[in-house]
């Protein structure tokens, strides 16, 4: 996904793997970390559906391609 190369399909399957990250290893809402590191992966998988919906942009290898 750094240099461009199928980046919907990867930042898709990138996003799937911090939502669970999110909904198995951070869900104790009771302590202030483990609530932070939620939001913060949930922060990280919507910076990766903007990829998906909009791609990675002309600089990239994707974007060479066309």
């Amino acid at each position: 996904m750094l240099l461009g190369y199928h980046a919907k399909i990867s930042a898709l399957l990138i996003a799937g793997f911090t939502l669970a990250t999110a909904f198995l290893f951070h869900f104790d809402f009771g302590n202030q970390i483990q609530t932070i590191m939620f939001l913060k992966n949930l922060a990280i998988t919507g910076g990766l559906l903007q990829i998906v919906a909009h791609g990675a942009g002309g600089f990239s290898l994707d974007g060479a391609r066309r």
